[in-house]
């Protein structure tokens, strides 16, 4: 094995590739070392909501633009109480905030919350490697006095397992069931209250970003969330209007093993459904059809989604690395939605259920709302309604 480089004097960061890459830099958020898949994400706004997503746990988040940090942090950009990504990486270092919203620097906000990064890396290139060589395991380390062992580190990356298999969703769910009623944010008043639900949602939490909730009781929902592992039983004596499947990280095989015997015991109901993300993935799971590890996934807020009816292209926002095999969907699924990127399955619809479930984010947050359409099509169907396609 070749000897990896010494740090430069001015380095009080590293990142280190399974490969023995090495990218140095300098440190910015906690102090600490931290491994994960190293992934990238190409939007140019919400780094705050990226980094609180809880669908991040498990993974070190290079951003491709280079401006990272630059208006601060706030108390309403979070999607979740404790951000579970690993760690950041970063082109530019991070100036001081100038935006009427911010409330805290990145760099304390990173350091509240454990997350160690470093700055001044080439991510043009490391977004390269990632593209053609597809998501590589790394170690990032934040040592603000120096003193680094790259060998170690490459090692420690080399033998750390990946997300293939991994049941993350247990560890970013709520502990308990709880009531959600915070609709959207709007410049004039913030976050409003919903008064009057006219519909009752149970969401399952495998990693819920708290915008989905939302945009939920935005649409007239009371929600009640509850833990990934709650069972079909406990959720229809709640007696609900409809169940929403939360996004979430890991592996999708490896959450259902008890998420999926749910959702098939909740399919054999004639209750509405819909899914988002790691619940998209899992629902089709559940219908018998069969998911697979991306090279890179899909993470950014620019992704282009065809309707496959109407051919209208709408503009997403996605995060996710594992996807839906199209050749294994049943004959009474049709694919709905398809990625204009890579052409993978974006969206699927049951033709003798009022169910359907989308691989992308149109909560946004951060993002376009070209997709918010779909939170109303799902109250549509606890109305009793039938879609138009």
């Amino acid at each position: 094995m070749t000897e990896l480089p010494a740090p430069p004097p001015e380095a009080t960061a590293a990142l280190v590739l399974a490969d023995g890459s090495v990218f140095w830099g300098r440190g910015v958020g906690a102090a600490g070392e931290a491994v994960g898949e190293v992934c990238f994400n190409t939007a140019m706004t919400g780094y705050q909501e990226v980094v609180s997503d809880p669908s991040y746990a498990g993974q070190i988040i290079t951003f491709t633009f280079p401006h990272i940090g630059n208006v601060g942090t706030n108390r309403d950009d979070v999607e979740t109480v404790t951000p579970a990504a690993r760690g950041v990486v970063l082109k530019a270092p991070v100036t001081d905030p100038a935006n009427w919203r911010a409330a805290e620097h990145l760099d304390a906000w990173l350091r509240k919350h454990g997350i160690p990064g470093i700055t001044g890396v080439d991510t043009r290139r490391l977004t390269r490697r990632i593209r053609d060589g597809g998501a590589p395991h790394g170690v990032v380390v934040h040592a603000p006095e120096g003193g680094f062992d790259a060998d170690a580190m490459r090692r420690r990356a080399a033998e750390w397992p990946g997300l293939e298999g991994m049941d993350l969703a247990a560890g970013v769910s709520c502990r308990q069931a709880h009531d959600w009623s915070q609709t959207l944010w709007r410049p004039d008043r913030g976050y409003g209250t919903l008064e009057t639900p006219r519909r009752h949602v149970v969401a399952i939490d495998y990693g819920c970003k708290h915008n989905i909730l939302r945009a939920l009781a935005e649409v007239g929902c009371r929600v009640t969330v509850v833990p990934a592992d709650t069972d079909a039983e406990s959720i229809l004596a709640r007696d609900p209007d409809g169940v929403f499947l939360s996004n979430g990280p890991g592996d999708p095989a490896a959450t259902g093993e008890y998420a999926v015997p749910v959702l098939e015991a909740l399919l054999r109901h004639d209750v509405p459904i819909f899914g988002i993300c790691l619940g998209h993935q899992m629902l089709t799971r559940a219908l018998g059809a069969g998911t697979y590890k991306m090279p890179n996934g899909h993470r950014g807020a620019n992704h282009p989604v065809r309707d496959g009816f109407t051919g209208k292209v709408e503009i997403t926002s996605q995060n996710h690395g594992f996807g839906v095999d199209r050749a294994s969907l049943p004959e009474t699924v049709v694919e709905t939605h398809t990625s204009l990127f890579d052409g993978t399955v974006e969206g699927i619809r049951v033709l003798d259920r009022p169910v359907f479930s989308v691989q992308y984010h149109p909560e946004a947050s951060p993002g376009p709302r070209d997709s918010h359409y779909l939170f109303e099509r799902f109250a549509a169907l606890m109305d009793g309604e039938t879609p138009d396609r």
